[in-house]
């Protein structure tokens, strides 16, 4: 007991505690900051080496024991968030993606953004069709490479650089070619403002995926973006709801619901399962906070919202912060010397491996570098530390914020979309929690087209095991699935019903304390009057409210006695 109380004293006496940030271009922030501190004073601090001013767009992602990913939440302490012992290790990312983000301000801003789409495109988040990709690919060699020199680039040289999940030869040609004759003379900023350009109109735009099932049990990826809300499923975009559209999110335990008005007043309501309750809660959080981010003209009109239409149960959140419009404004006031970005060529890292060498200049101010120096396979394998290297989720403010070209586009294309000519599958190692229908055989398919394999995946095959077992355990297992499923099922009915018939009885204790205090009152009203008058009152009030009170007054006279003799 001692010992435990003097572990608990010296807890208390450690004061700061370490906290590592990763930042987008795969350098590390460290601090020590104080163990009451909060997630503003952190983001702050980053900001501020950043030199970052429009900051809103941003945030700071961590990810749990349970391989959960969450958002910090700045209006609360950092170490009562976090689930695991300090040190801490988060990341900074794109929390909310600008509708625009060329006509972004400050170069700085564009920049960072930049550095997350390329994140985005290697990881199979931001998905599109071939064409899209190798214009994409050539826009990021212009930016970070330069002009095309066949001395310093041989040939072939495309075929060296990882720009997504898989390639094929044709298009490190298609890359090459643009890259040689398209893109000559195109300066860093002029090279990532087209990119921006270009990466906005894709269907995929600011999805940061939510693996889910419809009530089918398909597969399906959830998303909200700058400009709605977006399920995915194989190649085709199967909903999409604009933010004006959507009237209400909610979610109990492992399901999730959105509510809709469409054209013409049609209500529909979309309903999809997520692997684990803590997934469906962080889903709807995300949709929540995008929502009032691009919706609302105000901050003022957010307002606290409730997962359950009953007061007594579900979950309550508010998002604190700045809405899209309200972020633009203040961007328009920016007035002050850009801030200078040291921009050197493609380095290895956990989301680019290319073939140049070297410790990468610092695109921004920091504190610490690590010096890397990676070959592509090991640049693949270091995608097992991206489970803290992924975006987020965006939504749209509406059609004030759309812009008019890509309103048109949205406007037409309401119903199923092709967003690509293959089916949408971002890594597994970088989604908050895997979807079981894509462990099936899908470990060799990744190495045959060399895309990147999750964490499980790799250490099953180095280990040798096989990813699935044989039909009978496969069998057991679904069975012993379902039947834990209905023991959940009914714990939560009955939770439900006893925390209801908790509420009810609170309720009428409650209010029959009011009643009696009101009646035995001197208050002249009416109705309390003839309540007095009534018989029954009359014999609850002489046989039953009076001895009670004598009781009472007895025993008060009793214990006064008994403190004023001490």
């Amino acid at each position: 007991m001692l010992s435990r109380f003097m572990s608990g004293s010296l807890r208390n006496l450690e004061r700061e505690y370490s906290c590592t940030v990763r930042l987008l271009d795969d350098s590390e922030y460290t601090c020590n900051i104080q163990r009451d501190a909060k997630g503003q004073y952190l983001f702050d601090l980053i900001c501020h080496h950043l030199n970052l001013l429009e900051k809103d767009y941003f945030g700071i992602r961590y990810v749990d024991p349970d391989k959960q990913r969450h958002w910090l939440d700045f209006t609360k302490s950092i170490s009562k968030q976090m689930k695991s012992q300090p040190p801490f290790t988060m990341c900074l990312r794109v929390k909310f993606y600008p509708p625009d983000p060329a006509a972004l301000k400050e170069e700085i801003t564009r920049y960072l953004v930049f550095l997350q789409l390329k994140r985005d495109l290697y990881h199979g988040r931001l998905l599109c069709k071939t064409s899209d990709a190798a214009m994409l690919a050539a826009y990021i060699l212009q930016a970070e490479i330069g002009d095309y020199d066949p001395g310093k680039h041989p040939e072939g040289y495309s075929s060296k650089f990882q720009f997504f999940p898989k390639h094929s030869e044709k298009l490190e040609r298609r890359i090459a070619e643009i890259h040689k004759t398209e893109l000559i003379g195109q300066t860093p900023e002029t090279s990532e403002r087209n990119f921006l350009q270009k990466a906005q109109m894709l269907e995929t735009y600011g999805v940061d995926p939510h693996p889910c099932k419809d009530v089918s049990g398909s597969p399906a990826f959830l998303a909200f973006t700058p400009f709605g809300f977006v399920v995915l499923q194989g190649n085709r975009r199967v909903h999409f709801l604009k933010w004006n559209e959507v009237t209400k999110l909610k979610f109990e335990a492992k399901t999730f619901h959105i509510y809709a008005n469409q054209k013409e007043d049609r209500k529909i309501i979309l309903t999809y399962f997520a692997p684990t309750p803590e997934a469906c809660k962080h889903l709807w959080k995300c949709g929540v906070e995008n929502q009032a981010f691009y919706k609302l003209e105000k901050s003022s009109q957010v307002r606290t919202v409730s997962s359950s239409n009953l007061f007594f149960k579900g979950s309550r959140f508010r998002y604190s912060g700045r809405v899209a419009k309200e972020v633009m404004e203040q961007s328009a006031r920016i007035k002050r010397e850009p801030p200078e970005i040291h921009r050197a060529g493609l380095v290895p890292s956990r989301s680019c491996p290319s073939i140049t060498h070297g410790p990468r200049l610092s695109s921004v101010p920091r504190t610490r570098r690590r010096a890397v120096h990676i070959s592509i396979m090991e640049g693949l394998e270091s995608l097992r530390d991206s489970a803290h290297s992924t975006p987020v989720r965006s939504v749209s403010h509406g059609e004030s914020f759309i812009p008019r070209y890509r309103g048109h586009a949205v406007d037409a294309s309401e119903g199923m979309a092709v967003i690509s000519d293959e089916a949408y599958s971002p890594s597994d190692s970088v989604l908050p929690t895997p979807v079981a229908e894509h462990s099936t055989d899908t470990g060799v398919l990744r190495q045959i087209n060399g895309a990147p394999c999750s964490i499980e995946e790799e250490k099953e095959s180095e280990a040798g095991t096989p990813m699935r077992g044989d039909g009978g355990d496969s069998q057991e297992g679904a069975a012993a699935d379902s039947a834990l499923s209905e023991v959940e099922q009914v714990n939560k009915f009955v939770l439900s019903v006893l925390r209801l018939l908790l509420v009810t009885i609170g309720l009428l204790f409650v209010l029959l304390l009011l009643l009696i205090i009101l009646t035995e009152s001197d208050l002249d009203i009416a109705f309390l009057s003839d309540i007095r008058q009534t018989p029954e009152f009359e014999q609850f009030h002489y046989e039953y409210f009076c001895p009670l009170r004598r009781w009472f007054a007895c025993k008060l006279r009793w214990v006064g006695g008994l403190l004023i003799n001490d």
